[in-house]
């Protein structure tokens, strides 16, 4: 299941990508600055969005498939600014702590297996006042919205990758010692109606 989904994952998001997905990737990491860990970068689809900001660029995706089209994306950069490649769990991150200054996660934190413990490595490897930009897809704060991610979340999860269609991942960053100092809620667009409650923005460690 896992090297199907990533052979047709960038051609399944495509027209959510084009609905506005891509302009939030952009307006989010046109923030990234110095040294960048992005966790479950995927197929690398933020990549495009890097800007000067950024010192050192450090990529970990846990799943071989997409780690194989990964590798293959960042392998067009240049050798001098060519990105870390790693494969590894974010609930195992294999960084000392206060490594980074910029975390990235755009639409990972539904498929870790352990949510809170992943926000906590994030957290360990940030710098003292290091960022953690997000782009995730959550649970609905509307109840009839939330019933109907909880009645699709079976076949979500199987059809998804191990996908998460109902995890109120806001919650959790707070949880875990974040201050979410900017936030907005959306949509994803051109996506299924249980995957589509959306928030974006920047949590302080």
């Amino acid at each position: 299941m896992g090297r199907f989904f990533s052979a047709i994952y960038d051609h399944l998001m495509a027209s959510t990508e084009k609905a506005g997905l891509g302009e939030r990737r952009r307006t989010l990491l046109a923030s990234a600055k110095g040294d960048v860990l992005e966790i479950g970068a995927g197929t690398g689809a933020n990549l495009a969005y890097y800007g000067p900001g950024v010192g050192t660029l450090t990529l970990t995706e846990p799943e071989k498939p997409m780690l194989r089209r990964l590798e293959k994306r960042t392998q067009q950069a240049t050798s001098s600014s060519a990105p870390i490649v790693l494969r590894a769990p974010a609930e195992d991150l294999p960084f000392q702590d206060d490594t980074f200054d910029t975390v990235v996660s755009t639409l990972a934190l539904c498929t870790v297996d352990d949510q809170p413990r992943a926000l906590r490595e994030i957290r360990r490897v940030l710098r003292p006042g290091g960022r953690l930009l997000f782009i995730e897809h959550v649970r609905s704060d509307d109840a009839k919205a939330a019933r109907l991610q909880d009645r699709m979340h079976g076949i979500n999860h199987f059809m998804g990758s191990g996908c998460n269609c109902n995890r109120p991942t806001l919650d959790t960053i707070r949880s875990t010692g974040f201050t979410v100092t900017d936030l907005d809620h959306g949509e994803l667009d051109k996506a299924p109606p249980w995957v589509r409650p959306l928030i974006a923005g920047t949590a302080t460690a």
